[in-house]
This record gives structure tokens, C-alpha cells and sequence, in this order.
């Protein structure tokens, strides 16, 4: 067909695109449609492609009427082939009967002949059967042995097989897999033995804890039988089962052994020496809250002593698998770890009780690991430095204790109402008073309860001090020694810290203080009870030349010291609380007709406080009784000569004159006995020299010195008598 060329911008090339489509990939042949689909004429497109196709057609047909006469020819020939092939078939057929008439005699005397070589070959495999059975046999029975994991047995199998049925055999290639499966059998008997190490191992790590637990039981329990042999040291107690009766053993030693045989028993060795160093970091590794119960302390130490355990025992059942260096290596280690562990937890305890039970369990620590035959003097030695914390704990429980007595008091004297009271008091306080003995009932002792409380609570410190010394292989001296040590702590830091804070107390009033000194009096002479009492404790006498003496004389003095400076400056206080009253008119015409409110109700109170001296030691009370006179005096002395008094007139003069005379009838009432002639009153004279400047200004006044001429009372400035007014007076 002509091809039309389409004019400008009339449709797709269609020469092109036919082209393309008969020389296109039918997968790329989208693209070429597209194109068609999207022209303007499509229809004449279709035209096109009906003619294409109609030329393709009668191509077609021209070539099939070619060939034809030559395929007609090919089935002619093909017809021909087949009667011959029939006649092939037929020959093929007769000649094989043939065949098979002529060969029937040939083919018996064969037979015969294969029968007796067949019975040849049966006779010699049933030999040579019999000769490779007991290998097989042999071969069978080792894997039976290693599925049962009966590795010990195996190996001896495995022996036997290689070194005596193998050899008869060696020629057989059955034989040659065996012997190249040798190697692989011993390494995996070796694989599965250490497996079972393993979990050997793994075992007596979960129980250690319960192998160190029946080991301290056993020493704890006191019935001991230790034997000791050239190649043994066992602890046993019958009824208490030992580390080989919770621990199966025989891992290590057939592991051992099959190591052995081998040739690796020195990895074995390194293995099993690697290993338990690592487990044994970790059974001395504490726990972060160990210090919070015994319970965390007691499965500490039973781990240790477990893991030993099983090492002596590893020790004394096996020939050089650790050897008594390693252990003392390890040891070494563990005593280190050990010791720093408790240092640090230990530390963090505030309770006594816990010290003393922590005291009591590394003592029987020390004494399990001892009957083994480690070393543990480094363990006592650090107990020593835990008993100082043990003091520590007691000193601040004891604080406590004391603190409650004295706040609880009721600082007065124990009323007794019968005999059996009477004695109880005695039994817990040594006192003996005979007048106080022959007084009827109800009577008081002297003292408050706080005394025979403070003075028991002593008692209990000193047996909780002793109760730590004890297990402890210390001397009597020794044990004299820490006692007395503690005991002075006890008493010079604690309990005088506890009387300093009540007797500084603000709500300890004058009754309170005068108690304090007289329960601190008995207090302190009960400290020679207090150093028997110890004496037969530890049966040191106090003579002996290195006992430390009780400071607890000092103590008392102290505090009684205290509570006597604390009775003046209470009095004193009292004192000016009552002149904070006084309200002298200094400029009045007329003085009243008794001495001030103020000053009579002060002496009362100093009268009604004298009173309850009476129990005091003579020199205290006079002490308190001088210097409340003093200071009464002196403070007396400063409202006279105040800078605001500039002026004064004679009847106020004569109204402070009559307040002297009272304090003046006060000291000569003796308020406190003992006082000798006008000592107390001597408290008052520069006073009375006031007075005595008063009846001066009077006589002034008397010889017309012309004051009075105007009729007006006479005022003076408070100065200091001239030369003149001494010579009158």
C-alpha cells in the first residue's frame, strides 16, 4: 500500500506507528497504542492497520502453497517406514526364543555354580561377623553408656574398644569411622563430665548458705568431737548432717578422673580452681542492707563458711585438685573482704542489742572457720574495735535512759510505808541511815527515786559491757579494764550531761536543785559500791597496779557544783523580782509605820526557802543563805544611789531605815544555823552606815544648823558623808 502523507497538523504518522507496532516488544507496546489513542484520526488509523493486516494474509498463504507438495511427500515416505518396522519386530521375537531353547542346559550349571559361591561368601562373612560383633557390640554398648550420661563407664569402654577390638578389625571401613570418631567421643565425654561440673558447682553455690548454717550449728551446739589425722580434719556431730550429705560430690571426682585419663587434668584444674575463685568474690560480696538484721549477717557468714567447707572437703577427698596454698590464698582474700565488710556495715549500727548479737555471731564465725584450721585472729582483733562502737551505742542508749529517769522525777523525797517497802529501796540502793532506821512508819528517805534508778541503770551497763568481753579470750585485766573505761564514760560524759541540762533547766525551781544535791551526795557515795561491784564482776582487785579508777566521785562533785552556783543565781534571781516591786516615794514627808510590802514579802519567801535547806550540807546553805544576804543588800544599796535619785527627804530615809532594820531582824533570826555571832548580819553594814548618815543629818538639824527654821523637812542629796559627819558618826 501507498503510504499517505498526512498534511500539517492532520494525525499521527501512521506508516511509523504500524512499524513500530510490528517491530515492538508487546510489553513496550503501550506507549505506541497511547499515541494512536490520543490522534485526531483514529479511524483512518483502523483503515491502515485492515490493510496491513490483509497484506500479511496473502503473504501468508503464497508460503503455505509452497511447501505443500513437500509435506504430502514426507508422509508417503513415513507410511513405507512402518511395514518395515513390523517386519523388524517379528524377526527380533523368533530369534530371542531361539535364544532362550538353546541356553536352558548353560543355564543351570551356572546357577549351581553361583549357589556354591554364594555359600563360600556366607561362610566367610559369617567369620568375619563373628570377628567384628563384639566391636559392634562394644560400639553400641559405649553410646548406650553415653545416652544414660554414665560417663565414667564409658570412657572405660572407650579404652577397651580402641586398644583391644579395634585392632582385629582395622581394616574394615566401618572400623576406620570408629576410629576417627574416637577423638569426637572423648571430647564429647569430656564436654558432658564438665557439664556436669557445672552444675556440681552451680549446686553447692545455691547451697552454701545452708552447708555454713549446719557447720555453725555444729559448733554452736558445744558437742564437739574434732579428729585430727595425718591426712584428715573433720568437725562431725552425729545427728547433724556435713557438707557431703547435702552435696553430692562425685561430679568432681569422676570429672576429675576422666580429666585425668585424658591428659587434662591440669586444665581441669585451672577450671575448677577459676571457677571457684569467681563464686567466691561473690559470696563475699555483702549485701547493700546487711547491716539492717542479724538475719542479713547470719547468711553472710554461712556462705563463707559453706564455700570453705566444701574446700576442706575438696582438700581431703581429692589428690592435689587444690592443694593447701590455694586455700590460704583464698582464705587471705576473704579474710580481707570479710573484715572491711564488717567494718563498714557494722558502722551503721545504733542498736546495742544488734552489736552484741553480731559480736556473738563472728565469734562463732571465727570459732567454725578455726576448728577447720584457718586462721582468725585478725577476726578478734577487729571484735575489738567493734566493741568501742559497741560503747558508742551503749553510752548513747544509756543517755536515753537517764534522760527519761531524771525527766520523770518527781524530785522528792521516797515516802515509805512499811518495812517491805523499806527494804526494796535498800536492796536496790546501798544506804544506810540508823536514825532513819529507829523512825516509825510512814518515813522518807532523803533522796529522790532517781537515785536507786540511776544507780541500777549502772548495774545495767556494766553487765551489758561485760556481756560483750565474753568468748572473747580477754584476760580478766583486760576485761577489768574495758568495764572501768566505760563505765567512767558513762558517767563523766553522759549521765553529767543529763544532771547539767535539768539543773540548767529553766523549769528547775529551788525545791528541784536542793533534791539534786542531795541525791547527788548519796549518788557519790555510792561509787565504792559501784567499784566492788565490778571488783566481783571481774575479780581484779582495785589495787592491782594497771586499774583505772571510777571517776564518779568527780561526776557527782560536779554536778552538785552546779546545782549549788544554780541555787545562789535562783535566789538572786528571785531577789530582784521582788525589787522590781519596790516603789520608794524618795521625796515623801513621812515614813510609813513598817517596813515596805515588798521587802516583808521577800523575806518571808527567803525564811520558807531556808527551810527546805535543811537536808543540805551546812556549807551549802550557809553559802546560799550569805549570798542571798548580799546580794539583798547590794541590791538595796544601788535603788539608794540610783542616778535618777537626786534628791531624798528625811522621811524616806527613815522608811528605807526601816527596811533595814528588817533585813537586819532576818539575819539575826538565824535562818540558817551554823553561822557564827553577827556573821550573817554583817551582810547588811553598808546599809546601816546609811542609817547611821540618817541620825547625822538629824543632829545636824538639832543644833539649829538652821534647816529647819523655815519649817520645811529637810532634803539631802544622796552623797558620802564629809570628814565632819564621820567624826559624829
Amino acid at each position: 500500500h501507498a503510504q499517505v502523507q498526512p498534511g500539517p497538523g492532520k494525525g499521527p504518522p501512521h506508516e511509523r506507528i504500524l512499524r513500530e507496532i510490528e517491530s515492538t516488544d508487546t510489553a513496550c507496546i503501550g506507549p505506541t497504542l497511547r499515541s494512536v489513542y490520543d490522534g485526531e484520526e483514529h479511524g483512518r488509523f483502523m483503515e491502515k492497520l485492515e490493510a496491513r493486516i490483509r497484506n500479511h494474509d496473502r503473504e501468508i498463504e503464497k508460503m503455505c502453497n509452497f511447501h505443500y507438495q513437500g509435506f504430502v511427500d514426507s508422509i508417503t515416505e513415513l507410511l513405507k517406514v512402518r511395514g518395515e518396522a513390523q517386519k523388524l519386530k517379528h524377526q527380533v521375537t523368533d530369534t530371542n526364543r531361539k535364544l532362550q531353547s538353546e541356553g536352558k542346559e548353560v543355564i543351570a550349571m551356572e546357577e549351581l555354580k553361583q549357589c556354591r559361591l554364594q555359600q563360600r561368601n556366607i561362610s566367610a562373612t559369617v567369620d568375619k561377623l563373628t570377628l567384628c560383633l563384639p566391636v559392634l557390640e562394644m560400639y553400641s554398648k559405649l553410646r548406650e553408656q553415653m545416652t544414660s550420661k554414665r560417663h565414667y563407664p564409658a570412657l572405660k569402654t572407650l579404652e577397651h574398644l580402641e586398644h583391644t577390638y579395634l585392632p582385629q578389625v582395622s581394616h574394615y571401613r566401618f572400623c576406620k569411622i570408629m576410629v576417627d570418631n574416637i577423638p569426637k567421643l572423648r571430647e564429647e565425654i569430656k564436654d558432658v563430665s564438665m557439664s556436669d561440673l557445672k552444675d556440681f558447682l552451680e549446686s553447692i553455690r545455691k547451697h552454701s548458705d545452708k552447708i555454713g548454717e549446719t557447720a555453725m550449728k555444729q559448733v554452736g551446739s558445744c558437742v564437739i568431737n574434732v579428729t585430727l589425722t595425718k591426712h584428715t580434719s573433720t568437725v562431725k556431730i552425729s545427728g547433724v548432717p556435713g557438707a557431703q550429705d547435702l552435696v553430692d560430690f562425685s561430679p568432681v571426682y569422676r570429672c576429675l578422673h576422666i580429666y585425668s585419663v585424658l591428659g587434662a587434668r591440669e586444665t581441669f584444674e585451672n577450671y575448677y580452681r577459676k571457677q571457684r575463685r569467681k563464686q567466691a568474690r561473690l559470696v563475699l560480696q555483702p549485701p547493700s542492707n546487711m547491716h539492717e538484721t542479724l538475719d542479713g549477717y547470719r547468711k553472710y557468714f554461712n556462705q563463707i563458711v559453706g564455700f570453705f567447707v566444701v574446700e576442706d572437703h575438696i582438700l581431703h577427698t581429692t589428690q592435689g585438685l587444690v592443694n593447701r596454698a590455694y586455700i590460704d590464698e583464698l582464705w587471705e582474700m576473704a579474710l580481707s573482704k570479710t573484715i572491711a565488710a564488717l567494718r563498714t556495715h557494722s558502722s551503721y549500727c545504733s542498736d546495742p542489742n544488734l552489736v552484741l548479737d553480731l559480736k556473738n555471731l563472728i565469734v562463732l564465725f571465727a570459732d567454725t572457720l578455726q576448728g577447720y584450721g584457718f586462721p582468725v585472729n585478725q577476726l578478734f582483733d577487729m571484735l575489738l574495735e567493734i566493741r568501742d562502737q559497741y560503747s558508742d551505742t551503749l553510752l548513747k542508749k544509756w543517755s536515753g535512759v537517764f534522760r527519761n529517769i531524771l525527766d520523770s522525777d518527781n524530785y522528792s523525797p521516797i515516802p515509805v510505808a512499811n518495812e517491805e517497802l523499806y527494804k526494796k529501796i535498800i536492796g536496790q540502793f546501798p544506804f544506810q541511815d540508823p536514825e532513819l532506821e529507829k523512825q516509825p512508819f510512814p518515813k522518807k528517805f532523803p533522796f529522790s527515786e532517781f537515785v536507786p534508778k540511776v544507780y541500777n541503770q549502772i548495774k545495767e551497763f556494766i553487765y551489758a559491757c561485760l556481756k560483750f568481753s565474753e568468748d572473747l579470750h580477754l584476760s580478766s585485766t583486760e576485761v577489768d579494764d574495758m568495764i572501768r573505761k566505760s563505765t567512767n564514760l558513762l558517767l563523766t560524759r553522759m549521765l553529767s550531761n543529763c544532771l547539767q541540762t535539768v539543773i540548767k533547766r529553766r523549769n528547775t525551781g529551788l525545791t528541784e536543785l536542793v533534791q539534786i544535791i542531795i541525791n547527788t551526795t548519796h549518788l557519790e557515795k555510792s561509787c565504792k559500791f559501784l567499784e566492788e561491784f565490778i571488783t566481783n564482776i571481774t575479780n581484779v582487785l582495785p589495787e592491782t597496779v594497771h586499774t583505772t579508777k571510777l571517776y564518779g566521785t568527780t561526776t557527782f562533785k560536779d554536778a552538785r557544783h552546779a546545782a549549788e552556783e544554780e541555787i545562789y543565781t535562783n535566789l538572786n534571781q528571785k531577789i530582784d523580782q521582788f525589787l522590781q516591786l519596790a516603789d520608794y516615794d524618795w521625796m515623801a514627808a513621812e515614813p510609813g509605820s513598817k517596813a515596805s510590802d515588798y521587802l516583808v514579802d521577800l523575806i518571808a519567801f527567803l525564811r520558807s526557802t531556808f527551810a527546805v535547806f535543811t537536808h543540805l550540807p551546812g556549807k551549802v546553805a550557809q553559802t546560799a543563805c550569805m549570798s542571798a544576804c548580799k546580794h539583798l543588800s547590794t541590791s538595796l544599796m544601788q535603788l539608794l544611789l540610783e542616778a535618777e535619785v537626786r534628791q531624798l527627804t528625811l522621811g524616806a530615809l527613815q522608811q528605807f531605815n526601816l527596811d533595814v532594820e528588817e533585813c537586819e531582824q532576818f539575819a539575826r533570826s538565824g535562818p540558817v544555823p551554823g553561822f557564827q555571832g553577827d556573821t550573817l548580819q554583817l551582810a547588811f553594814i553598808d546599809l546601816r552606815q546609811v542609817s547611821l548618815y540618817h541620825q547625822v543629818l538629824r543632829k545636824r538639824e538639832g543644833r539649829g544648823s538652821g534647816i529647819g527654821d523655815s519649817g520645811q523637812r529637810p532634803i539631802f542629796s544622796p552623797f558620802l558623808p564629809s570628814t565632819q559627819d564621820r567624826q559624829l558618826i
